[in-house]
């Protein structure tokens, strides 16, 4: 990908919290370590059910001295994002932090392509953050070969042009996070049911083992201490006549995984890692499916 591409999101949401606990209210609750976000570091989590399974995934900025924004997907008519504010004011309870649905005061932008984090003068580190055009410029924080999001005032997309990226789409934008292997909320990850680290959270810095205790992290820790990861979250390229998203991968009788999602000829499923060896022929109906393990992931010894 030789030049620097940018690609309005429309399917993502803002959030503000603030007020002096906001930290504290978030620490308790996300599988990362808020402590940690700051004007020159955001950073990428989750929030999880009582039984440690997903709910929602988001990225975490510091807005000023008083302010976090939360960046997350929007879903139709706004119902992921509702669902999300709903939930955090559910459990607020009496800590001293105002949430505000602040959507329509951004536009979010992923820049990504060669040269990005140089056009946006960011260095090549994960979650490296400065301010940008009275909004926030941001190295992805699970990736920085993703490249980077842009949190920018309503009607200030010429902002774009001027760092010298070209106008993208979405299209484009999910097929270079598909072949990276980056999930994408609940187009990948099934609501209450996905776990973190099937779904690449460690290695991508969604979670810390360190922080303390937060809503579900005793299955997300025994996941793995005990060594229980035997799926994966991985790139697919498809040979063939597309499967449908939910298709199951056989390889000859025996289940191998699932098709989360299709962009192009690339996607996302869900593997059983014992089913990808060098002798394994994969098929989804009429298509024949290729597994990639990104560079990234880190596969027990076993499945490596």
């Amino acid at each position: 990908m030789s030049e620097t591409l940018y690609a309005p999101l429309p399917d993502r949401a803002v959030i503000r919290i603030s007020g002096p606990d906001r930290v504290s209210f978030l620490q308790g609750l996300v599988s990362n370590n808020i402590e940690k976000i700051t004007a020159d570091h955001s950073g990428y989590g989750a929030l999880l059910s009582p039984q440690g399974k997903f709910l929602f995934d988001f990225f975490v900025y510091q807005q000023d001295e008083d302010s976090l924004l939360i960046e997350c997907e929007r879903g139709e008519d706004g119902a992921r994002a509702a669902e999300l504010f709903k939930k955090l004011r559910m459990y607020k309870l009496r800590a001293k932090a105002e949430l505000t649905d602040v959507t329509e005061s951004y536009d979010v932008v992923a820049v990504f392509g060669d040269g990005a984090l140089a056009a946006l003068d960011l260095p090549d580190t994960p979650g490296a953050t400065a301010p940008f055009a009275d909004g926030i410029k941001a190295v992805d924080p699970r990736l920085s070969a993703m490249g980077a999001r842009v949190l920018l005032p309503k009607n200030e997309l010429a902002q774009m042009a001027a760092i010298g990226a070209t106008e993208s789409d979405e299209s484009t934008y999910h097929q270079h996070r598909v072949l990276l292997g980056l999930p994408n909320g609940s187009e990948e990850m099934e609501i209450d049911r996905a776990i973190l680290l099937e779904n690449g959270f460690e290695e991508l810095g969604g979670v810390d083992f360190k922080k303390g205790c937060y809503m579900g992290q005793e299955l997300t820790a025994r996941t793995k201490y005990r060594g229980l990861v035997r799926k994966r979250l991985l790139p697919i390229t498809i040979t063939g006549p597309a499967p449908e998203i939910g298709s199951l991968i056989m390889n000859g009788d025996k289940e191998a995984g699932t098709i989360r999602s299709i962009h192009g000829n690339a996607g996302l499923a869900l593997i059983r890692l014992e089913r990808i060896g060098d002798d394994a022929e994969l098929m989804a109906d009429d298509a024949k499916i290729s597994v990639k393990v990104p560079d990234w992931v880190k596969l027990p010894e076993t499945a490596a």
